[in-house]
């Protein structure tokens, strides 16, 4: 069980930390570069797109990382 969930842990880490080095150093700067206003509206997407990933996997991990108060149990 531990080897599959740090091999997914791996892979997540992967494919973001790729993602993001796609993003700021390959399609980012060549969609700025172009200068169109619908280059620069998808690079603006992008990285609002970018933004709330890396916002939802801070949180993610913020919460997985943390014990449960005893406000967040429910009541039984």
């Amino acid at each position: 069980m531990f080897a599959i969930k740090l091999t997914l842990i791996l892979l997540g880490a992967l494919l973001y930390l790729v993602g993001t080095i796609g993003w700021f150093f390959w399609a980012g700067p060549d969609l700025v570069g172009t200068g169109t206003t619908e280059a620069l509206l998808y690079a603006f997407a992008g990285t609002c797109a970018w933004l709330l990933i890396t916002l939802g996997l801070a949180i993610h991990i913020i919460k997985t990382a943390r014990p449960a108060s005893p406000l967040d149990k429910p009541e039984a």
